[in-house]
């Protein structure tokens, strides 16, 4: 076969733009850490405009978030990122939004003038409403989900954005061993409605887990080792013989088991919010800057090999870790300040090791190249940018010149 020169050209062009996709460290993520979000809180006086937010999001790789408003700046500022956004309807509108008019009327105003430029893909209807301290809020969770969902169908927005409603783990009367997950009784009416609606929406299941609240509970009995991922024994559950080498996935297939016991053993399971602290008051035992690295750090190779819980191993497990900042303005113990990955001026918490994201190892205890910061890894990669740009529109004066 004889190529002619245009031939040669284009074949040597196309040969460049893969290149320039395969380092550009976006497009290498996009496919290798798919289950990983951070939940981006707000509740502080010193933290960065949204648009700075977005831009630090993107720079590490990740490409799902969660708010807990639906702030017009930061609706505004995810417009054309390409990063899926979960926002969230306060727990104070539930009784107001009961009613399918107000409902509409929410959507019209906060979902559908950003949608889809902003790529809104869940509303969750307020957070961890079963263990509030209102308990009458109970009451009006799932006839608000189901007002708001009908207000999707109508504008015909329900086949993009799901709608759920995130529940803490002290939904569960038993945890321990997982196969004995079981819901609080008391629970049980309104939890096979909420659960119905999950079911005949295809919502998942959504739980914020701490196994820092566990082991700071009972530091003598819990093995610090098997929450923070790292190598350890684990435990077997006696009844299912599964092995367990840490408690986040023990708390996830306790849920499941719980779902099964109730009918609704098909859900899928994912995780809203799960951290650890890097400061605490001195009762608050493991809440270190080492624990919350380590935790975090172990956390996201999971999340890069898509990792499933020993009940279901070949279903990788969507988490959304916690949180994006430290939050100066939270009330509550000197832990609930000090979640974040970042100060609010954009520098590190702690090491997380973003730089993984770019590595093809998978191996959940592989040795990381840290970074060490966000500017840095922005940095880097734009140079990379540049660099094959140049080298693509060089090959336009070069290749003609060539005599084949």
């Amino acid at each position: 076969m004889k190529f002619r020169h245009r031939d040669i050209i284009i074949f040597y062009r196309i040969f460049v733009l893969l290149s320039i996709f395969s380092v550009i460290p976006e497009f290498g993520t996009i496919s290798r850490v798919q289950s990983l979000g951070i939940n981006y809180g707000q509740v502080g006086n010193n933290l960065p405009p949204p648009e700075t937010v977005i831009k630090l999001i993107k720079s590490i790789g990740l490409k799902k978030a969660r708010i807990y408003d639906t702030n017009p700046q930061v609706l505004t500022a995810f417009a054309n990122s390409d990063v899926e956004l979960i926002v969230t309807i306060e727990n104070n509108m539930l009784e107001t939004l009961r009613n399918p008019q107000q409902s509409l009327a929410w959507v019209n105003a906060h979902i559908r003038p950003y949608f889809p430029a902003t790529n809104i893909t869940g509303i969750s209807v307020g957070n961890e409403v079963f263990t509030d301290d209102d308990t009458s809020l109970v009451n009006y969770l799932v006839p608000a989900m189901i007002s708001v969902h009908q207000a999707l169908v109508q504008l015909r927005l329900d086949s993009y954005i799901q709608v759920f409603s995130p529940t803490s783990d002290g939904v569960l009367q038993s945890s321990y061993p997982p196969s004995s997950g079981l819901f609080r009784p008391e629970l049980t009416r309104v939890m096979s409605e909420f659960l119905q609606f999950l079911q005949t929406t295809r919502a998942p299941f959504w739980v914020n887990a701490y196994p820092y609240f566990a082991y700071k509970d009972d530091p003598a009995q819990i093995q610090l080792d098997y929450v923070l991922f790292n190598p350890n024994a684990g435990m077997i559950d006696p009844y299912n013989k599964l092995h367990y080498d840490n408690m986040l996935y023990a708390q996830i297939d306790a849920v499941i088991f719980a779902l099964w016991r109730m009918g609704f053993g098909g859900l899928e399971v994912r995780v809203s919010e799960t951290g650890w602290p890097s400061k605490g008051d001195p009762t608050e035992i493991g809440a270190t800057i080492q624990n919350a690295a380590a935790y975090n750090r172990n956390l996201l190779k999971r999340q890069i090999a898509n990792e499933g819980t020993p009940l279901r191993p070949s279903l990788r497990v969507e988490v959304y870790a916690f949180a994006l900042f430290n939050e100066d303005m939270k009330p509550g113990p000197t832990s609930e300040r000090n979640y974040g990955w970042f100060q609010p001026d954009l520098t590190m918490a702690y090491n997380v090791g973003f730089s993984e994201l770019a590595s093809p190892s998978t191996s959940p205890y592989t040795t990381i190249s840290l970074t060490s910061s966000a500017s840095k890894v922005t940095h880097v990669g734009f140079k990379s940018l540049v660099y094959w740009i140049l080298v693509y529109l060089m090959s336009f004066e070069v290749l003609p010149k060539i005599q084949v």
